[in-house]
Order: C-alpha cells, then sequence, then structure tokens
C-alpha cells in the first residue's frame, strides 16, 4: 500500500496505475467526522468507565497503560 505524503510509489508508472479508495475522498472523511462528533458524547455517557488512552506514544506505553486499566483500574472522578 502507498500513500501520497508518508510512502510514495517508488516510480512514477506505479504511481499512474494507483486508484484512491473512495472511501477516503475528502467530502467522505468529512461526513465521517462530523458523525463522530455527533455522537461522541453520547458513547462518553454509555461508556462511563472507559480509559482515554492516548495513542501517539510507543506501543509498549499504551500496551502498559492498558493493561494497568485492567488489572488495577485508575481511580477516576464521578
Amino acid at each position: 500500500r502507498y500513500h501520497t505524503t508518508f510512502r510514495p510509489a517508488p516510480t512514477p508508472e506505479i504511481q499512474a496505475r494507483l486508484r484512491q479508495n473512495p472511501r477516503d475522498k475528502e467530502e467522505n472523511i468529512e461526513k465521517r467526522v462530523e458523525i463522530y462528533y455527533r455522537n461522541v458524547k453520547e458513547l462518553e455517557d454509555f461508556y462511563e468507565d472507559a480509559c482515554y488512552v492516548n495513542a501517539d506514544q510507543d506501543p509498549y506505553v499504551v500496551f502498559e497503560f492498558i493493561e494497568s486499566c485492567i488489572v488495577k483500574p485508575l481511580p477516576c472522578k464521578k
């Protein structure tokens, strides 16, 4: 798989054969983001015991955090 910014096709010939997934067009992404923001509050209320994970970290750190939430849950504000 290729990405136009992060992993472009190695040659112009390959790039010419590539097609974009219709689900990844800008208007479809905007619609999905809008639906997400419309529903996120209800999901937060429904899953009140959920842990918030900062997944923009080393995978080991993320795993350790999730494991700590499962084994010994952190106290949360009520």
